[in-house]
């Protein structure tokens, strides 16, 4: 990558993240810094999100390791929702509830890929990025955008003094969240059951959710922010509602970016001369879990 590509990439991230900031910061509740000046506290929020993750990319580009890349920012979303929930003083049923979604959400993703990093010894994804420091700052800085724009709506309703009572729609994304958050859940423990059993074996998963779609926990991912985008919509209001992009931007990551098409190509490569990869493949959905699995 040539650096001024990867400038103008930084550039790009930051300026997407400001513009997030200041759209999810209207109409929010504001910190107060002094008689004349206040600050929205998703807008604080925002630009913490990004400090933190330059902060910590430092020791990461000198140590050249990934290990602690997916805790920091898990750590990040809860450090985010306790902020907004902190300093906003008008709380009600809808915020708390999209902060507690969100931070079981975070607690159990971020344990589960630090420990995933932790028993591999590494991701391949940072091999030849952690090599070169603007690469390894643009990994950082672009996880600090991926908690701005998937979080981003229910943050904004936690951070808000707006109250809106709860309706149907409310239940239906509540149970698009569990419904996720199940299938994501579910779907990582067994794969990493079956890593465990295959002690060391080149073999890929064809059991369980795994029967159904090639990539559950991805599908996973995307229903439960579907469901986290229907229960802030009730309470956004004008730039706010720019933030329901996350499910859509968390379906074009993963399908189309960083997810799938990387898994496909490595899996491609380890097991495409594979006759039993083939079948799986043909038989078995990139994504939508089908309900049989023949």
């Amino acid at each position: 990558m040539k650096t001024s590509h990867g400038i103008l990439i930084l550039l790009i991230v930051v300026i997407v993240g400001a513009f997030f900031a200041w759209a999810g910061g209207q109409l929010g509740a504001q910190w107060v810094i002094s008689n004349d000046l206040t600050i929205p506290i998703f807008t604080l929020g925002v630009g913490l999100m990004f400090i933190i993750q330059w902060l910590a990319f430092i020791p990461a580009f000198i140590l050249r390791t990934e290990h602690f890349y997916d805790l920091v920012g898990s750590a990040s979303y809860v450090i985010f929702v306790i902020l907004v929930v902190l300093a906003n003083p008008s709380i009600d049923l809808r915020s708390l509830l999209l902060a507690s979604l969100v931070l079981i959400w975070a607690l159990r993703l971020g344990t589960f890929l630090f420990l995933r990093v932790r028993r591999v010894g590494k991701d391949r994804r940072f091999d030849e990025l952690k090599q070169s420091a603007l690469r390894f700052l643009i990994a950082w800085t672009v996880q600090g955008l991926w908690i701005v724009l998937t979080a981003g709506c229910a943050l904004v309703v936690i951070a808000s003094p707006q109250h809106v009572a709860m309706t149907w729609l409310d239940l239906v994304g509540l149970s698009l969240w569990l419904l996720g958050f199940s299938i994501e859940a579910i779907a990582d423990w067994q794969k990493r059951q079956f890593k465990i059993n295959s002690n060391g074996q080149d073999r890929f998963i064809t059991t369980g959710l795994w029967a159904h779609s090639r990539h559950p926990n991805y599908f996973g991912e995307i229903t439960l922010w579907l469901g986290v985008s229907l229960l802030a919509y009730p309470a956004l209001q004008e730039w706010q509602y720019v933030t329901l992009i996350s499910p859509f931007f968390v379906l074009l990551l993963l399908t189309k970016i960083s997810g799938i098409p990387l898994l496909e190509e490595a899996a491609d490569k380890r097991w495409g001369d594979d006759p039993a990869y083939q079948a799986y493949k043909q038989r078995t959905p990139v994504l939508v879990p089908k309900l049989s699995s023949h």
